[in-house]
């Protein structure tokens, strides 16, 4: 059965911008190699970790958000254990709130809420 799932890698900070272009593209072909449909791509960039990971304090974060079949993510995460440049990965499926959520956020129908929000509690003061 198709499912959607999202998935964030952390990759070491002493990486080139060119390597890890590459990594991510490894990633991204392992996917639609095995049938996979790539809804949405996020790259974090480098961000501090909440505690240091093998002596390292910061790392490159990158979200892919995806459709794909259960038993391609157990080749997925085969393929991030056997990678020495990850630092951490997590894999989830996506309910459809989480999927209404995540839809809602991209197109900036939070941002309006969030507006709104900000806009009533002016008015309340």
């Amino acid at each position: 059965m198709v499912r959607q799932y999202e998935t964030v890698f952390i990759m070491t900070p002493v990486l080139s911008d060119e390597q890890i272009k590459e990594a991510v593209k490894k990633y991204q072909s392992i996917l639609t190699d095995n049938g996979a449909e790539i809804v949405y791509e996020n790259n974090w960039g480098m961000r501090k970790l909440a505690y240091p990971i093998q002596k390292k304090s910061t790392g490159f974060y990158y979200l892919i958000e995806f459709k794909a079949e259960g038993e391609l993510i157990a080749k997925l995460e085969t393929a991030y254990k056997r990678d020495e440049k990850l630092l951490r990965f997590l894999t989830v499926s996506l309910d459809k709130h989480a999927i209404a959520y995540n839809e809602k956020k991209r197109s900036g129908g939070m941002r309006k809420q969030q507006e709104a929000a900000n806009q009533a509690t002016v008015k309340a003061e």
